[in-house]
């Protein structure tokens, strides 16, 4: 009898031993989950109205999935990291992002790889109106955003609808008091350039280079904030709404016989070949306005004018381009 409690004393502790390491370790394993969880106890949700319904943000997003470049230009400005974005068209600003490895690649900018965007693991998704037709297959993945600017149409506040979307950015990643420097800083840019031109009588011409064909984007276009954020005037006084502009002959540039000629070369950006330059594109009919005569053609930077032109480096860089025209 003495032997057999003695035996089962013995058992009973052996028992309770790998209990309690069992219990120890399973302690170990929360408290280590605790430490790596994102501490969202403090974090305000945020409910964002937008042209696609309503979107929540109820924690504080740590995997972003970016499928327009402008949004990844929102988030480089923030200094958010990026977990998964489309690499067929990388502005060269936003170049870092091109061979990082750690950013996953989520197919093209108009058509975007649902399952690569499945596999980023995101918590957040933003997307534009480029992406619009995917937003309920996306918003089964995580919350997404839409991002409410009109590619087609920028004549009415669009760097007031950029200045918001940062904004709101900032407030989703906690991050609002740099939004609200990023966008005085933009305010005073173009405040500068508005200055600059006001007073000015030259009159502006913004040509799409295609393959050797041309589209004019005027006052009601997807560059329409040049002529009424800026104030630049314009050579031509049609009302075209598109993402391509209108097409135009060289006829109709040598017409309009503008001051100025913005020229964004579409196929320098999408074949990535170097831009043309005005020898290389002149005719005898464009050599006849006084923008080539005056040696007033500006070659923009068309990746920011043609992949973005709706972010806060892009906005940037095109009033730098747009100042160009009255500074030569």
């Amino acid at each position: 009898m003495f032997r057999f409690n003695r035996h089962w004393t013995r058992c009973l502790r052996l028992i309770g031993a790998i209990t309690l390491a069992g219990c120890n370790q399973a302690s170990d394993q929360t408290e280590a989950q605790n430490k790596a969880a994102p501490k969202d106890s403090t974090y305000t949700p945020i409910s964002v109205n937008h042209q696609l319904g309503t979107t929540v943000i109820d924690h504080l997003p740590q995997r972003v999935v970016a499928l327009d470049m402008n949004e990844v230009d929102f988030l480089d400005e923030l200094g958010v990291p990026v977990a998964g974005m489309p690499k067929d068209f990388i502005p060269h600003f936003l170049g870092h992002y091109e061979e990082n490895e750690e950013v996953l690649d989520t197919g093209a900018i108009v058509q975007p790889n649902l399952e690569r965007v499945y596999a980023a693991k995101p918590d957040f998704i933003l997307i534009t109106s480029l992406q619009a037709q995917h937003y309920q297959e996306l918003s089964e993945i995580a919350p997404t955003l839409h991002f409410d600017v009109d590619y087609r149409d920028s004549h009415v506040k669009h760097i007031e609808v950029v200045k918001e979307h940062l904004i709101t950015l900032g407030k989703i990643f906690n991050k609002e008091s740099l939004a609200q420097q990023k966008a005085k800083a933009l305010d005073e840019k173009v405040e500068d350039a508005k200055r600059q031109i006001q007073d000015r009588p030259e009159k502006a011409l913004i040509i799409l280079h295609n393959n050797g064909a041309f589209s004019s984007f005027s006052i009601q276009s997807r560059y329409g904030f040049v002529f009424n954020d800026l104030g630049v005037k314009p050579a031509s006084d049609a009302l075209e709404t598109g993402l391509h502009g209108q097409p135009v002959s060289s006829e109709f540039i040598q017409q309009s016989d503008p001051d100025i000629i913005y020229i964004v070369d579409r196929t320098a950006v999408m074949e990535g070949r170097p831009a043309l330059n005005a020898q290389q594109l002149s005719n005898p009919l464009l050599k006849e306005t006084k923008a080539w005569k005056n040696g007033r053609v500006v070659f923009v930077d068309a990746q920011a004018w043609y992949v973005t032109a709706a972010s806060v480096k892009s906005l940037n860089i095109i009033i730098d381009d747009v100042l160009k025209g009255f500074n030569e």
